[in-house]
């Protein structure tokens, strides 16, 4: 077998913002695997200043894994416990070599073009001009749930766009999620959750920076919107995994292949979560359709009926193209659609 990477840097159609900053492009590594005259491919992606792989050994570890590949090692005998993206890379580039460069990882309704998995729409923080634009568009698309980036722009100018949305829409008709990103302060935090609680809010992620156990916990047993696990689950280490659900006893978390170190470690974090009674769903963390696919796929193994946030396969001007296809707010692997791999072979 030959193991080798290349790059790609995803440039976003407009700029993506969110309270850690605004994001114009974004670069993804992949992990290219040739054996028996077939090619699996798997992608290695990380968000600045969320993903907790080290940036500046980023590619020396790439080149490490590639070299020790090709001088035979096992995949299992790698240590990649600080990069979960490379495992994550790695481990969905032999799971294509196994499909004989397919692409298609699991045989099911979804990857047969036969079945849709349901998704929100995502909205991008901005001026209220440009969230309002974004939010007309989702709605318009068929979305029933749409999420919301907050934190960024002034917050009662956040209250006024959810406010304009409750006079259109009940939570019946639309359901809204919010996503702070962490930018609450604790000593502020519940007074805005409780203003926000006023229109109808599904649930909110990480209303406050992760690491603060005590009082997430406190936030999660006063809050009168459901509070989500978000960048909590980065980086923890598998013997605190059950003592998070423990302590702070959220209503759900959200599970970023990419992010944890791959499949198993979201799997893991899943059955944690039914013990201890918290919802979860997948969300994608901005990778190319290539990481999108996997996870996709992937999800699609796990019959949640919940939106899911997979809906990122649209916000690149270079994005791979591929089967991957956005319709009546699902999203759907067609099989009439082929993929376009020259960008990265």
């Amino acid at each position: 077998m030959k193991a080798r990477y290349t790059t790609l840097n995803l440039q976003f159609k407009f700029p993506a913002g969110t309270s850690r900053g605004v994001l114009l492009h974004k670069p993804s590594s992949f992990l290219i695997l040739e054996k028996d005259g077939f090619i699996g491919i798997g992608e290695c992606s990380t968000i600045p200043n969320l993903s907790i792989d080290p940036q500046e050994t980023y590619y020396k570890k790439l080149d490490e894994v590639c070299r020790l590949l090709n001088n035979g090692a096992e995949p299992d005998s790698i240590n990649l416990s600080t990069y979960p993206s490379i495992a994550f890379g790695l481990d969905t580039a032999f799971m294509d070599l196994k499909a004989k460069g397919s692409k298609l990882l699991y045989e099911n309704s979804f990857s047969q073009g036969k079945s849709g998995i349901p998704i929100n729409g995502l909205v991008w923080m901005g001026d209220k001009a440009f969230m309002q634009t974004q939010i007309r568009e989702k709605i318009s698309a068929g979305y029933h749930c749409i999420k919301l980036k907050v934190g960024a722009i002034d917050f009662n100018t956040e209250l006024e766009i959810l406010s304009d949305i409750r006079k259109q829409f009940s939570s019946d008709d639309i359901e809204i999620r919010v996503d702070a990103n962490g930018a609450f302060k604790p000593t502020d935090a519940l007074e805005k959750l409780n203003k926000l609680a006023t229109f109808g809010i599904h649930s909110i992620e990480q209303p406050i920076r992760q690491g603060q156990t005590e009082k997430m916990a406190e936030l999660c047993k006063q809050s009168p919107i459901p509070i989500v696990l978000d960048e909590e689950l980065i980086g923890v280490k598998e013997c605190d995994m059950e003592f998070i659900l423990e302590k702070i006893k959220p209503a759900y978390i959200i599970l970023k292949p990419s992010l944890l170190g791959g499949f198993k470690e979201s799997n893991e974090w899943i059955q944690l979560a039914k013990k201890y009674n918290v919802g979860w769903w997948i969300t994608s963390a901005l990778e190319s359709n290539v990481g999108l696919n996997a996870i996709a796929q992937w999800t699609s193994t796990l019959n949640s009926i919940m939106p899911q946030g997979l809906g990122t396969g649209q916000l690149y001007h270079n994005n791979i193209p591929s089967p991957l296809e956005i319709k009546d707010a699902k999203l759907y692997y067609c099989t009439d659609n082929k993929w376009d791999l020259s960008s990265i072979l």
